[in-house]
């Protein structure tokens, strides 16, 4: 596996079984290097961030991000960036961990968001959400606020589904730092939200930025979640699939089946790597 430099190590107490280390691993899933970590190991890590230095972008991972980035170099060079953390929001991402002797669970965007709100108010961490339609951020700031009394709130900006001209991106990005955030929350859908925030991460003074995707219809009220029974086997996609028909058809179908043949195409690559070994 591959170490990734720049967590730092805390006295928190992880999930059994997982430490919090000053450095994670990483395990490839079609050539796309995946943070090996517990939940509660990833969300003090991004704790941490604004007292010790560390900027981080994160990205959740799922079959369909890892599939586009099987087509897309430059998809491929953010998710394996050494100031990213890429970690495994799809179940099968940690089936295939487990399935290669990796400690790893879940770290899934929409479960992250309110657990590290929850977790920084203490600090007064500051908060800025940027993404999602006219009205969404607004919205998920404020029931984000009711779930965590005392959550700081830096700003909240919905930008125009066009690409912004140049003009426009130096603007936001002067809000952005002028709220002086320690988190910036991005919703711009996949693959977009996971290109905008490793690209602006030089420019942004924020810790961490974090391409969260559907938290912000989950958390805005204006989507709903799989059952957790769903989730806990490898099925949100199945009810996502059911809920948003026309949208997701060939994104879940088309795509689940070429991961499968990559990951296969993979596997056999490395048992034969070992056989030549041997």
């Amino acid at each position: 596996m591959i170490e990734a430099g720049g967590a730092n190590r805390t006295g928190g107490q992880p999930t059994e079984g997982f430490a919090l280390v000053a450095s994670f691993s990483r395990y490839p899933v079609i050539d796309t290097p995946i943070a090996a970590l517990g939940f509660d190991a990833a969300v003090r890590l991004l704790l941490d961030a604004p007292s010790t230095g560390h900027r981080w972008h994160v990205h959740f991972c799922t079959v369909h991000s890892l599939v586009e980035a099987s087509d897309d170099p430059d998809l491929r060079a953010v998710f394996a960036a050494p100031d990213a953390l890429s970690a495994p929001d799809g179940v099968p991402l940690v089936w295939v961990g487990r399935a290669r002797g990796v400690k790893v669970e879940r770290v899934c965007g929409p479960d992250l968001m309110p657990a590290l709100i929850a977790r920084s108010v203490a600090a007064g961490s500051r908060h800025y959400f940027y993404g999602g339609a006219p009205g969404v951020a607004d919205r998920l700031a404020a029931r984000l606020t009711e779930a965590a009394p005392g959550l700081v709130v830096a700003g909240t900006y919905s930008p125009p589904f066009r690409p912004s001209t140049p003009e426009e991106d130096a603007a936001e990005v002067d809000m952005i730092n002028a709220a002086r955030p320690d988190y910036v929350w991005v919703g711009l859908g996949a693959p977009k939200q996971d290109l905008w925030v490793a690209s602006h991460r030089p420019q942004l003074d924020a810790a961490v930025l974090l391409a969260v995707g559907a938290a912000f219809d989950f958390h805005s009220g204006g989507l709903r979640r799989a059952p957790a029974w769903m989730q806990a086997r490898g099925l949100e996609w199945l009810f996502r699939l059911y809920a948003e028909p026309r949208r997701l058809a060939r994104r879940y179908l088309v795509t689940n089946s070429r991961f499968v043949v990559l990951l296969l195409r993979e596997t056999w690559g490395r048992r034969r790597w070992r056989w030549s070994r041997s």
